[in-house]
């Protein structure tokens, strides 16, 4: 093993001897709650909530909850962030913010402008170490440490808007990589700066063969393509007659399950897979034991954390919050519950409801899964059906039917006098479309209670149809959401799945068109 190897190994033990502490989960987000307030007391909105206040309560948390409301990106960016973007210094936190991570977003929805400060840049690039070091634990061979790292990333290049630059958040990042790790990290600043995906996955399939890659990460989907782009360009049939010593996948942004079938299909060897959860928004969680269902909360990295129950009484049917209701602590969560999840960061978003829900599958622990979005679940007679039951389903579907189903999204659809779920699916094997329906309601009914309910009611058997998976990437091209951090949505409502279903129809009419 080399010098840099040995030197990680060794700092990854101590780091999680350090990392383990002694203090209490609570202890440590109260602590970090009252990090941030302080840091950001003479900000304009921590003079507007009188912080000063809060941070002298004898009840820091509950004053902080009673005082501060909860935002939404629409009621932050109108208050607040509007005047950061406009170079104003010490909005929502001190001095002035330099970068705006664009959020990856799906393909109908429009970008956000989140406020990265240099602090959380740090935080980002702390947790990216925790995942380094915590591979320890997967009882990996020493020579791994020396092994290169591929991060498909979004374009590290940045747009500049007078006195700030906008991009990826992971763009934003990858150009502060440590220096110890440059020398290793794939595939290096020259083709990470290509904004175009296609020349930048053509580059990475050139250079492929120079590389000594033991991991890889990214958003499942892109590092598919990306994979199989490197295999079709050297002429291979499997990635480890490439790379030899890959082992880990560290993968966010979306369920792996979908996409798992695959991927295995295009590697040879044992993989480690480790979940991550990093937002535009900061650094989350990730997967930090071998085993693990969840991914552990990070707990004392410039996040504070809160959970309110996503039901009927705190949300209505659009996803959005309704009235003022209860926000938990990591001291008070339940398993099994799902939550939609708010953060305080040390970027300036306070009480800011992200958009994601998650569920504990671990309290003790503090491990959690990502079960959905706020706004993408289907419900339109109380089914309640989430994004997780969707991965659920269709990885179910796979595993029967042997299928290779690479995207997929669903919609409400009138049907009768009531309604139906419409599924999209990306696949190039031929599906028995009745026989796939009855599969996948099946499996939605065993594992989603309300659902089976109204199955039984008023809700219609779902609707599939099967589509050449390179109609989804043109429609992730034609929004303008293509490679790296893009994501496709799972869920289509209203003038999005409008437009989904015009161009699926004028795509289908132009293959005619050529056919004849």
């Amino acid at each position: 093993m080399g010098l840099l190897g040995s030197i990680i190994k060794r700092s990854s033990t101590l780091a999680q001897k350090i990392d383990a502490g002694t203090t209490s989960p609570i202890q440590r987000q109260t602590k970090t709650l009252k990090r941030l307030l302080k840091k950001a007391e003479l900000t304009a909105f921590g003079v507007h909530y009188n912080f000063t206040s809060i941070i002298e309560s004898s009840n820091l948390v509950k004053t902080f909850q009673q005082t501060v409301p909860v935002f939404d990106y629409d009621a932050m960016h109108d208050a607040w962030w509007y005047r950061a973007l406009n170079e104003e210094h010490n909005v929502a936190w001190p001095r002035k913010i330099k970068y705006f991570a664009l959020s990856s977003g799906t393909s109908g929805a429009p970008s956000k402008y989140l406020p990265m400060s240099r602090e959380m840049i740090r935080a980002i690039r702390k947790a990216g170490l925790k995942i380094f070091f915590s591979i320890s634990r997967y009882r990996l061979d020493q020579e791994f440490y020396d092994k290169d790292l591929l991060l498909v990333s979004g374009s590290t290049s940045l747009k500049g808007r007078g006195g700030y630059y906008v991009g990826d958040m992971s763009g934003i990042n990858v150009g502060k990589t440590p220096f110890w790790l440059r020398k290793s990290s794939r595939p290096g600043r020259e083709i990470t700066r290509i904004p175009d995906w296609n020349k930048r996955l053509e580059e990475i399939a050139k250079n492929a063969k120079n590389w000594d890659v033991g991991s890889i990460s990214g958003i499942p989907s892109w590092i598919q393509l990306m994979i199989e782009k490197v295999v079709e360009y050297n002429g291979v049939t499997h990635i480890h007659e490439i790379w030899p010593n890959l082992r880990v996948f560290v993968h966010g942004g979306i369920s792996m399950e979908p996409h798992r079938k695959a991927f295995e299909a295009i590697i040879k060897k044992p993989m480690i897979y480790i979940d991550t959860y990093l937002a535009s928004e900061g650094f989350i969680a990730f997967q930090n034991r071998p085993g693990s269902k969840g991914m552990a909360l990070i707990l004392n990295n410039g996040i504070f954390h809160e959970f309110i129950p996503f039901n009927d009484a705190n949300f209505d049917a659009n996803g959005d919050l309704k009235g003022n209701p209860t926000a938990f602590t990591v001291e008070n969560i339940k398993e099994g519950v799902e939550y939609a999840l708010i953060i305080s960061t040390c970027a300036g978003a306070w009480r800011y409801l992200i958009g994601d829900t998650v569920r504990f599958t671990d309290a003790q622990r503090k491990e959690i899964v990502i079960t959905g979005r706020t706004k993408h679940f289907l419900s339109v007679c109380g089914e309640h059906l989430s994004v997780d039951n969707m991965n659920q389903g269709v990885r179910h579907l796979q595993e029967t039917l042997g299928a290779n189903i690479r995207e997929f999204t669903v919609s409400v659809v009138p049907s009768g006098d009531s309604f139906a779920h419409r599924w999209y699916l990306a696949s190039e094997d031929f599906l028995d479309h009745i026989l796939a329906a009855t599969i996948l309601d099946a499996r939605l009914q065993e594992i989603n209670d309300d659902y089976a309910t109204e199955r039984s009611a008023v809700l219609q058997a779902p609707q599939i149809e099967t589509l050449s998976p390179q109609i989804f990437y043109d429609f992730m091209k034609y929004k303008g959401k293509i490679g790296g951090q893009a994501k496709f949505p799972r869920v289509m409502k209203n003038e999005l799945f409008e437009e989904w279903e015009h161009f699926v129809s004028q795509h289908t009419k132009r293959n005619k068109q050529l056919i004849n």
